[in-house]
């Protein structure tokens, strides 16, 4: 009885144990699938932007709640890491796994990136722009070609481009005379069209207005440049845009993506193309009420351009539209899409 009571207890014990072992492995499996991921995403935006806000921290906070936070997005601001004009190739050779640009900052790699930016007095409307992106299929063209650089494009949202002025601009002289801070396509546009354009990065537009090394600028529209404080020493808000476009891109690092499992990848690209009709629409309401709020509490104005300067500006950019053809076979056969929506609408 003693050795059956003992062998008893010892079975007891193995099956306590395999219990345990059994459970222990249970507990492990889903640990093993809980597998967190941080990326580093560099933003062309300063810290103070509207959209570093509204576009990169929201993302952050989208995408950690819908992957339970297995996917952690470390932040940094413009110039932290690279400069704006560097993040594409970071991202291409994966020392970042995402980044936020401009397009005209890719336009060394991606042939498209200069009609992305914005083809100067071309759509009227930034539902126009949205209907060529994801209806006409310029989204997935940009995306091709970014992908021959192990890059995922996605265009952030669409807004219009509009110049803040320390002066209003009365006539073409007016305008000729300007000393614009500018970027991309725009930047070789107001220079061939008789202004003179230069580069200046976003963390030193204000000191450049502010000191008289520039007279005019764009930082988006009405948003941006009120949140980088433009309005201080440039009252005139100039209209209309002198583009409409999908300025803003997030950039993946395509290998980055594939290492997720695929649920998250679903959720980062579902995710992206959301933001870019939630944010588009956002953008939208806020550059209206922002509008109104800086002409009643800062004495800003509306420039409206004189119609001849209109005139004139529209034919310098019709010229510029065939030059951005000639990049590639791509970007001739984008322009004939834009001119072909362009006749749809009755603007040609």
């Amino acid at each position: 009885m003693k050795l059956f009571a003992k062998a008893n207890k010892t079975l007891a014990v193995y099956a306590a144990a395999l219990t345990l072992g059994i459970s222990a492995a249970l507990s492990a499996a889903p640990a093993a699938a809980e597998e967190t991921f941080t990326w580093k995403v560099q933003a062309h935006w300063p810290a103070a932007s509207s959209s570093y806000t509204d576009s990169l921290v929201r993302l952050q906070r989208v995408l950690d709640e819908r992957t339970d936070g297995r996917l952690k997005l470390e932040l940094y601001e413009a110039g932290a890491l690279f400069s704006g004009k560097e993040t594409f190739n970071a991202v291409s050779r994966g020392i970042l796994e995402m980044g936020a640009i401009a397009a005209s900052y890719a336009q060394d790699k991606v042939s498209l990136a200069g009609i992305a930016s914005g083809l100067p007095f071309a759509f009227r409307n930034v539902w126009e722009v949205a209907y060529f992106h994801k209806n006409m299929g310029f989204e997935q063209m940009l995306r091709d070609e970014a992908a021959e650089h192990g890059v995922y494009w996605s265009t952030e949202k669409i807004f219009p481009t509009e110049m803040v002025v320390k002066k209003p601009i009365k006539t073409w002289e007016d305008f000729t005379r300007l000393k614009i801070r500018s970027s991309g396509v725009l930047q070789k546009f107001l220079t061939d069209a008789g202004a003179s354009a230069s580069y200046v990065p976003g963390s030193e537009m204000y000191s450049a207005l502010d000191s008289g090394v520039v007279d005019g600028a764009h930082w988006g529209a009405v948003q941006g440049a009120a949140s980088m404080s433009l309005y201080e020493v440039a009252k005139y808000h100039v209209k209309p845009a002198l583009n409409i476009a999908g300025t803003d891109v997030f950039i993946v690092n395509q290998k980055a993506l594939n290492k997720l499992p695929e649920d998250m990848q679903k959720i980062v690209k579902d995710t992206l193309n959301e933001q870019f009709w939630i944010r588009t629409n956002e953008y939208l309401f806020k550059e209206r009420s922002t509008l109104a709020k800086v002409i009643a509490e800062d004495g800003v104005e509306v420039n409206k351009l004189p119609d001849d300067v209109q005139e004139k500006l529209t034919q310098a950019a019709q010229k510029m539209w065939e030059e951005e053809a000639k990049r590639s076979d791509n970007a001739k056969k984008a322009l004939g899409m834009v001119k072909e929506l362009l006749a749809e609408l009755g603007y040609l």
